[in-house]
């Protein structure tokens, strides 16, 4: 049996610390950009709206849609007045902004760091560095989730302070990690202006004098005031004022298909002496508040011991309640953590569908289904769901739809998914979840189940988006979900949902859906 961690980390980006922001915490250095699990990264220019480039015109990197670089470049000496991790940082955000690529998984085969990362380097700056070690992975980390989390703070802290908007304009989205790599990256001139701004940031700092937005004006003023305060868009702000507000936290789940009990694991983070507590919510997840990379150092994610998943996305998946010898559809499966934990609970008896559209990620779950032996109960299958419920004749005893959503619910893990979201992209995801829940009921047998799940917060994708399906299909009714998940997490309408600030966890929710006989 496989257990699974809970990575709780107190740094939230509306905890109850952060709800009158605090200056105080960004840490800066002049030639250095510092992030610890308290603190937020230094200076990070991110002008996403300009339209000259930092490179000349041979020289500028071309990216395809999946952030990928079209055709290398001469790359020039040794580099070393510049960090491997920062170098690595910069293009990662370059390839996130140029590119769309997600902040956690930035290649086809999912593999965003390490030295094969280095060519993205050489290639796009035109020069090497050090090789990126071990070490240095975490740095690269905080860096880019930092940067990307706090955009529009820092954006709004740079322009305070440069007099010229269009030389900052002109930066681009290559992050200005430091001095050197201002140097080396930018154009002629760029070091000494991100030293200047470096250094007035350092002097603010230590008077605790930072610019802050004023909260003046009519709503509107004073919203976009809050939304350059906390770094969210707009209407993402709105969102989450109306819902709830969220604490970030990670969760980890031992895999017991590898015979591997939650006791099992407790023992072993003893041992490490990496700080822990049971979950209270499901029994084979484990919540450690810190040294996550002391697990992952010692083995337990590669040997596949245990994975690292959220304990929303657990709950969920008890509200489907998959068993021994069902007949279940993921149907949009990819990268595939629910998948995972189902098929560890069927005990080897029984199969799942997993059904996704992206043959990277769907790769991604065939190799963690190996490693994690339940690939024996998984059948991945690349296709279209709409398309495939309309040729399939197979009919399955359980149906599980984790919907593509805003991710309002998981902001605290994916940062980027704030600033990739517009009013107009909204509404397209609720047209595309319509769908998908009409493509899926088609795969439900009579007296079937089906469980349409999200990782958003919005009503407007959870609930509303039930009822007007149960509208559309009569022929299904809400199962409440209090048999499944404690009462804590059980809507007075019967749905699942878990509030980050309420349960210290992901913000999600799920519906159980049954078909009549």
């Amino acid at each position: 049996m496989a257990a699974t961690i809970t990575n709780f980390h107190p740094l939230s980006l509306f905890s109850e610390t952060d709800l009158c922001f605090n200056p105080t915490k960004l840490n800066f250095t002049r030639s250095s950009f510092i992030t610890s699990p308290h603190s937020f990264p230094a200076i990070i220019s991110h002008a996403h709206h300009q339209n000259t480039p930092p490179f000349s015109s041979s020289s500028k990197p071309k990216f395809k849609k999946t952030g990928v670089l079209d055709s290398p470049m001469k790359t020039q000496k040794l580099n070393l007045q510049v960090s491997p991790h920062r170098a690595v940082a910069a293009v990662r955000l370059m390839r996130i902004e140029f590119g769309g690529a997600f902040a956690d998984l930035l290649n086809e085969r999912g593999k965003g760091s390490g030295n094969n990362e280095m060519e993205y380097v050489e290639r796009t700056l035109g020069f090497r560095t050090r090789d990126l070690e071990e070490r240095d992975l975490r740095l690269v980390t905080d860096i880019v989730g930092g940067a990307i989390r706090w955009r529009k703070y820092l954006d709004y802290l740079i322009l305070s302070l440069c007099h010229d908007e269009g030389s900052f304009r002109s930066m681009e989205p290559l992050l200005l990690q430091n001095v050197n790599l201002a140097k080396f990256a930018l154009r002629p001139g760029a070091g000494n202006m991100v030293n200047g701004i470096l250094r007035k940031l350092v002097s603010l700092k230590d008077k605790d004098s930072l610019p802050v937005p004023k909260l003046d004006g009519n709503d509107r003023a004073q919203a976009r005031a809050l939304a350059t305060t906390h770094s969210h868009p707009v209407v993402v702000l709105l969102i989450l004022f109306f819902s709830c507000f969220f604490i970030c936290s990670l969760g980890t789940r031992a895999n017991i298909a590898k015979g591997l009990t939650r006791e099992d694991l407790v023992m072993k983070l003893n041992l490490l002496k990496v700080p822990h507590e049971p979950s209270l919510h499901l029994d084979d997840f484990v919540r450690v508040r810190r040294g996550m990379q002391t697990v992952i150092q010692n083995g337990f994610l590669k040997e596949g011991l245990c994975s690292v998943q959220d304990e929303s996305a657990g709950l969920a998946v008890s509200v489907l309640d998959p068993q021994p010898d069902d007949c279940i559809i993921d149907c949009c499966a990819a990268p595939g953590g629910k998948t995972l934990f189902m098929a560890s609970r069927l005990n080897g008896r029984g199969m799942i569908s997993a059904i996704d559209i992206n043959k990277g990620r769907l790769r991604i779950l065939e190799e963690t289904a190996k490693l994690q032996s339940v690939d024996g109960v998984i059948n991945c299958i690349h296709a279209d769901l709409r398309s495939f419920a309309d040729s399939n004749k197979l009919k399955f005893n359980k149906v599980l739809l984790d919907a593509p959503c805003s991710g309002l619910g998981v902001l605290s893990k994916r940062p980027d998914l704030r600033w990739n979201r517009k009013l107009e992209d909204m509404e397209e995801l609720k047209s595309l979840q319509d769908e998908l829940l009409d493509a899926a009921c088609k795969l439900v047998k009579p007296g079937g189940v089906l469980v349409y799940s999200t990782c958003s917060i919005d009503p407007e994708e959870n609930e509303d988006r039930v009822f007007a399906f149960l509208i559309r299909h009569p022929e299904f009714q809400i199962d409440p979900v209090h048999s499944y998940v404690p009462p804590d997490f059980s809507t007075e309408q019967g749905f699942f949902c878990s509030c980050p600030v309420k349960h210290s966890m992901d913000g999600a929710f799920a519906a159980r859906l049954i078909q009549s006989q």
